[in-house]
């Protein structure tokens, strides 16, 4: 399947990738229009860029004048820059970090988490490798664990009656949100991994190296693999527990958004700043994304909430709920959405 119109991977390249043009062209001669127009800033996640680039495509289309920025340093790099309050909103695929929350508070940050949509984490191989189809939770802690750096290389070291080939691992980058995610699930403690794979905060640089290579094996956003599936395979997960679905589960559209993939599922969010929602522009993209942006979540490959989860987070929004929904290490424990959003 190829890439949607709406789905630029090219567009990753560039961190301060500027989405859209204003009304004028996008002139940039300092003329009138140039000095009037409005400026939204939004960095962060390249796992929840597409969607935040979609709805930033059809608001500019309906508001004339403004401008929507949207860059792709990491979820780790986008908080920096939002903490610093170089940026009112900030993509994230995981949710932010005490140390995080610590740095905003100290700069008199205030800000407003609003889940936008369900992703999976998803493992993949090349379409040539038959002897893979299923992979426990041990068995990937084993493959990504630090102690596995230098010394599980191949294949046959994971199951015995695999090929006695050298494994290429493709992953996420350290300031990738999902890098923190993926390590606290499978290694049970953020941030711990081998580190003698292939890295990248573009998940377009681990499809190209999964899809190039028989022996490869990599992670990222299930979006990624939905744009590119005639290149990869999937790879099912068993988490060893039935409660939530016996033997392994693949990543699909149900068992992301019913709860079933785990440890991999997760919600992505942006932050908005509570001082940035002073200024008219950004509040009415906020409003317009929680809005009219649930259509446009599917379009480029992620999962919608429900409608009242869409309702709830709204909700959540128009009361200004500022702060997080999370703490220490629990966004993988049983807790759902819903249940959060009540809290």
């Amino acid at each position: 399947m190829t890439s949607t119109p709406r789905f630029r991977t090219q567009a990753l390249l560039f961190a301060g990738l500027i989405v859209g043009l204003s009304a004028c062209g996008g002139s940039q001669d300092g003329g009138e229009a140039g000095a009037s127009s409005r400026v939204i800033t939004a960095d962060g996640s390249s796992t929840v860029f597409p969607v935040t680039e979609a709805v930033a495509e059809e608001f500019q289309k309906a508001n004339a004048g403004t401008r929507v920025t949207v860059g792709s340093s990491g979820t780790g790099g986008g908080f920096q820059k939002f903490c610093r309050d170089e940026t009112d909103l900030s993509n994230a695929s995981r949710p932010i970090k005490e140390t995080e929350l610590e740095a905003c508070t100290k700069a008199g940050i205030e800000f407003i988490e609003l889940p936008v949509a369900y992703d999976g984490i998803a493992i993949v191989v090349h379409p040539n490798n038959t002897w893979v189809t299923t992979m426990t939770v041990a068995e990937l802690k084993k493959l990504w664990e630090p102690a596995a750096q230098g010394q599980i290389k191949r294949w046959n070291q994971i199951r015995p009656e695999w090929p006695n080939q050298e494994i290429r691992l493709f992953g996420a980058g350290t300031d990738s949100g999902t890098f923190d995610y993926f390590t606290e699930a499978i290694m049970g403690k953020e941030a711990q991994s081998r580190g003698d794979y292939t890295s990248s905060e573009d998940d377009n640089v681990i499809v190209q190296g999964v899809s190039g290579d028989q022996y490869a094996l990599g992670y990222f956003g299930y979006s990624y693999y939905e744009q590119n599936k005639d290149k990869l395979k999937l790879v099912a997960v068993d988490d060893g527990d039935e409660s939530n679905g016996a033997g392994p589960i693949a990543p699909s559209p149900e068992t992301v958004a019913g709860g079933t993939y785990r440890p991999l599922s997760r919600p992505i969010f942006v932050y908005a700043k509570v001082k940035a929602l002073q200024r008219p522009e950004v509040l009415k993209f906020v409003e317009f994304y929680l809005t009219q942006g649930a259509p446009l979540v599917r379009e480029v490959g992620y999962i919608p909430m429900t409608e009242r989860e869409q309702s709830m987070v709204h909700d959540r929004f128009s009361a200004r709920k500022t702060g997080t929904m999370y703490t220490g290490t629990d966004s993988h424990s049983q807790t759902t959405l819903e249940q959060r959003l009540t809290k």
